[in-house]
């Protein structure tokens, strides 16, 4: 092995999310740049704009940080389960991990999953002991929480035996010893070097180069992102690519870019061990073997998780539609959708029989949820179902997806909690009760969760906490999909809703909608306080007379409307309703929006 190749280390972060991933990133590119001065803003490789509003990273980040003789490639990954796809692919790219675990909150769902995938290919674990300035905090609990969970995915005696960081990524505070207060982010490059081996590569022989990820740039298109497993390769170098099915193609490096620190820099050549984007081929795939010409080989395929939600996405064929948008064709919906394709390769697009509706399967609820808000953002119209969960026929059965789930409930909403899951045929299968709250475990089906996170936040009262992740696919359970038991209040009319109708509308059930609001005939304007759908006039004018009063009209007081934010939306909707997206509004509806259409479907 080579000198340089010695003086490579490739490692990725994993935690659940919030554990502080991102923040510990910022603060290893600040130790690097820190006689420049260099400050960075919060979370900066989590560039994406829902990236910062929600607080969590969405598709893995590379960089490369330069500490004294090494160069050392870090890889952020997502913490939430919906975006695990992409900590599965990035384990063929490291040769160890670290391991954050939030002091307060300890082992979490997503901790067991990334940790399983690092262990399963036998890759080096460092455990950081993150957020240990926070109060309450029990780090020797922790600690053990971190052993069992080691010991529970079956670890070796040699897996056992990792090194643990305490510290606060936050306060670039880290230790070897959680009474002693600071040895800075050197200790975090000082233990990578020491604990992980260099990549086992070679640069004297041919290119050989396998994604993991891709990137897309709208000047070069797709990009491999991926570890140069052997040799070397350079600007204009003409290659080949084994492609899944076995057929061999030849094509030219347009770039080689490499990320240091938050900046791409373009490079005239990368040798091995090096992690880097590769551009010149349009349809590259993960997972694809990309060698030197006449060194043609085929590398085991990289598994990418299957989608176990769908939705559909159509035109937005509403009355209002092109009011809000400039996107609103289904020739813009069709080349949005398959153009997300590109880079994110655990969403699939395929086309339905029915005029530019497209059926988009993915993680989970976040996961489309996030490509729907970006879109709306862009100046797209158009309208989805459902979410719904993706069957599989195994030995002519039929089988779901099933989800660990795991939960911090209050004590107080414990009771409605328990019946709320076990009436959606979750198992309990661990309760561990404190002072103010009760951690419950469950095994449960995907199609459960639908909607349920809108529901478990109302009956904490917003203090509970829950997090699932995908577990196996076990035999179908009940009905296919989970549906609302109340009705939906329906707009009968064209108009502007006005005060006197939503007061007169208020007894009946929720009200979604502010008077002044504009609402056409077949829009879903509340929520029935039983479980049949009524069709009211929101439109309703006072009738004026000539009569005099004996009393003065009374100001009207209403109460405040529930305005649903994209996920209450899509957890509120059943089979026959649709939520209707534009950059300016969410707006709920019923596929068929004339009432005589709607009996008609209900008698076949």
């Amino acid at each position: 092995m080579r000198e340089k190749e010695m003086k490579i280390r490739n490692i990725a972060i994993i935690a659940h999310v919030d554990h502080g991933k991102t923040t510990l990133v910022n603060k290893l590119i600040e130790y690097i740049n820190k006689d420049k001065h260099y400050h960075l803003e919060e979370r900066a490789l989590d560039s994406d704009t829902l990236e910062r509003e929600k607080g969590i990273t969405i598709l893995a980040k590379n960089t490369t940080l330069f500490y004294k003789d090494y160069k050392i490639n870090i890889l952020d990954t997502p913490g939430h389960a919906d975006f695990g796809g992409e900590v599965e692919r990035i384990m063929h790219m490291v040769d160890g991990v670290l391991l954050l675990v939030d002091a307060h909150e300890g082992v979490m769902p997503q901790t067991r999953f990334v940790l399983s995938e690092a262990l399963k290919r036998n890759i080096k674990p460092i455990v950081v002991i993150n957020k240990i300035d926070r109060e309450n905090i029990d780090i020797n609990k922790t600690l053990n929480e971190v052993y069992d969970l080691f010991i529970d995915l079956g670890a070796s005696l040699e897996d056992l035996d990792f090194k643990v960081i305490y510290g606060s990524a936050i306060l670039s505070k880290m230790s070897i010893n959680p009474k002693i207060e600071d040895t800075g982010m050197e200790l975090i490059f000082e233990t990578i070097i020491n604990e992980i081996a260099p990549p086992k590569t070679n640069d004297e022989d041919f290119f050989l180069f396998q994604p993991s990820l891709i990137d897309y740039n709208n000047y070069v298109g797709r990009m491999g992102i991926g570890l140069i497993k052997s040799g070397k390769v350079k600007v204009g170098d003409t290659l080949s690519v084994v492609r899944l099915n076995d057929k061999t193609e030849h094509f030219k490096v347009l770039k080689i870019i490499e990320t240091v620190g938050i900046k791409k820099l373009e490079l005239k050549e990368a040798s091995a061990g090096d992690i880097i984007a590769l551009a010149g081929l349009l349809d590259i795939g993960v997972g694809e073997t990309i060698t030197s010409l006449n060194h043609e080989m085929k590398l085991p395929p990289i598994k990418i998780s299957e989608p176990t939600v769908s939705m559909t996405f159509g035109i937005n064929t509403s009355p209002f539609r092109g009011r809000e948008g400039s996107l609103v064709t289904g020739v813009n919906l069709k080349e949005r959708l398959y153009k997300e394709t590109l880079k994110d390769v655990s969403l699939k697009v395929s086309k339905l029989p029915s005029n530019d509706n497209y059926l988009v399967s993915g993680r989970g609820e976040l996961h489309l949820s996030i490509l729907i808000e970006n879109m709306r953002r862009e100046g797209y119209e158009f309208e989805v179902s459902k979410p719904k969960v993706i069957l599989k026929e195994i030995n002519n059965e039929t089988y779901e997806p099933y989800e660990k789930a795991f939960l911090d409930v209050p004590n107080e909403s414990l009771g409605s909690i328990i019946e709320i899951l076990n009436s959606r045929n979750g198992v309990l299968e661990k309760m561990e009760q404190g002072n103010n709250f009760t951690k419950l475990s469950y095994l449960i089906p995907s199609k459960s969760l639908i909607g349920f996170h809108t529901s478990f936040l109302n009956l904490t009262k917003g203090y509970g906490i829950i997090n699932h992740s995908f577990y196996q696919y076990q035999k179908l359970v009940g009905n296919h999909n989970i549906k609302r038991q109340t009705g939906a209040l329906i707009s009968g009319n064209k108009g502007t809703a006005t005060e006197y109708a939503i007061k007169r509308l208020e007894p009946r059930g929720i009200i979604f909608i502010d008077p002044k609001t504009e609402v056409y005939e077949g829009m879903i304007i509340g929520e029935h306080s039983k479980s049949n759908d009524l069709t009211v006039n929101p439109t309703l004018m006072k009738q004026l007379t000539n009569m005099r009063q004996a009393f003065k009209d009374q100001t009207t007081i209403l109460k405040k409307a529930k305005i649903n934010t994209l996920e209450e939306s899509l957890s509120f909707i059943n089979d026959d309703e649709l939520v209707e997206i534009t950059p300016n509004s969410i707006r709920l509806r019923k596929k068929y929006l004339k009432e005589n259409e709607r009996k008609n479907k209900d008698k076949l």
